[in-house]
């Protein structure tokens, strides 16, 4: 968006602020630790810096960014073992919406799920990590999306947004998306079966396997 064209002060400035910061975080621009300097962010983002102020501390209440005493925000370092206790609350919630989406799911919505089971299997076979790490990210939330529980899909992108780094690292390790893949296709089997306590246990033995993976 031109400079000219955004909005400069106020709630769209902040709101325009938090979109630019949480899209580049979550895409990995802004690495774990990085500081992010108020004065900076403004000018670049063409808001002022009470804008970016106050989308900081929307982004620290996200668990994205972390305030520093007397050193100001940075973005937030998740470890491993947080990212495992991240991983437990997303194991019980996913299951839930497997469970849902099995029960509820509709012929155009197997399709989709089905569509990017395929397009999951043509990314591995290629050797593409990264690409099918956004088709996996994309499988979870359509699958989310489609068992209507609204209220754990709110917890879950809250959660899913803290394991950015994480997620990206699992991708690239060597042998690691072949093994998910299974994991993502059964999953999309029990669905497609419409059997909630499969499609529930199929998650569940996904993320197990995301949990041994992350503390390796």
């Amino acid at each position: 968006m031109p400079n000219q064209a955004r909005p400069g002060t106020g709630e769209q400035a902040k709101q325009l602020a938090l979109g630019l910061l949480r899209q580049a975080i979550l895409r990995g621009d802004m690495a774990p630790a990085q500081r992010l300097v108020e004065n900076e962010l403004a000018e670049q983002f063409g808001v002022t810096r009470a804008s970016i102020r106050a989308a900081l501390i929307d982004l620290e209440a996200q668990g994205l960014v972390e305030r520093i005493r007397n050193r100001g925000s940075r973005v937030r370092v998740v470890t491993v073992e947080e990212a495992v206790a991240i991983t437990e609350c997303r194991l019980v919630l996913e299951g839930l919406c497997a469970a849902k989406a099995a029960a509820a799911v509709d012929d155009r919505q197997l399709g989709e799920l089905k569509e990017l089971g395929s397009a999951m299997r043509e990314a591995v076979s290629a050797g593409e990590p990264l690409t099918y790490s956004d088709l996996n990210h994309e499988l979870h939330a359509r699958i989310r999306e489609f068992s209507g529980q609204r209220t754990a899909v709110e917890l879950l992108e809250r959660l899913n947004a803290q394991l950015v780094r994480h997620r990206f690292q699992l991708a690239l390790r060597p042998g690691r998306p072949q093994q998910s893949l299974n994991e993502h296709l059964a999953m999309i089997e029990a669905i497609e079966a419409r059997d909630p306590q499969a499609a529930e246990a199929a998650v569940r033995a996904h993320l197990t396997s995301v949990i041994e993976a992350l503390r390796d």
